[in-house]
């Protein structure tokens, strides 16, 4: 089997990985909930006035205030949607898997133990742009 096959495998293998599943399995339930769907719907059409807004000629800055408010609102709705908690969880833990995983390849490509190959974990001390400790 050459290299480009073992990939394929490996794949195959990502792809019936728990971890994988949980997370196509709450993508599903994210893409069937109408009230989910409804709720993005309306994120985009108030991120396309806000942006609107903000381009034209005669800048209304309370305008885009309101309009910043009612898009911060509704993302933090979205952001609490049962299924959007669910998925969220499930692709941290999905990329927690993942991160393992090229980490091993590229410490492998620089010449190191692949048995022996681990996560560097990577904390730049600021917590606002953590996805937290794994």
């Amino acid at each position: 089997m050459d290299i480009i096959e073992m990939t394929r495998s490996l794949g195959h293998a990502i792809q019936q990985e728990e971890s994988f599943k949980k997370l196509m399995k709450a993508q599903n339930a994210c893409d069937n909930d109408p009230v989910l769907q409804d709720m993005i719907g309306e994120f985009n059409l108030k991120r396309m006035n806000l942006s609107n807004a903000s381009n034209g000629e005669n800048v209304d800055q309370e305008k885009i205030s309101r309009l910043n408010i009612e898009l911060r609102d509704c993302y933090d709705d979205i952001m609490e949607n049962a299924n959007m908690v669910a998925y969220n969880e499930a692709k941290d833990e999905f990329d927690a898997v993942m991160q393992r995983i090229t980490a091993i390849l590229q410490a492998s490509a620089q010449g190191e133990d692949p048995d022996t190959a681990a996560v560097q974990p990577s904390c730049s001390g600021n917590c606002a742009s953590c996805g937290g400790c794994h």
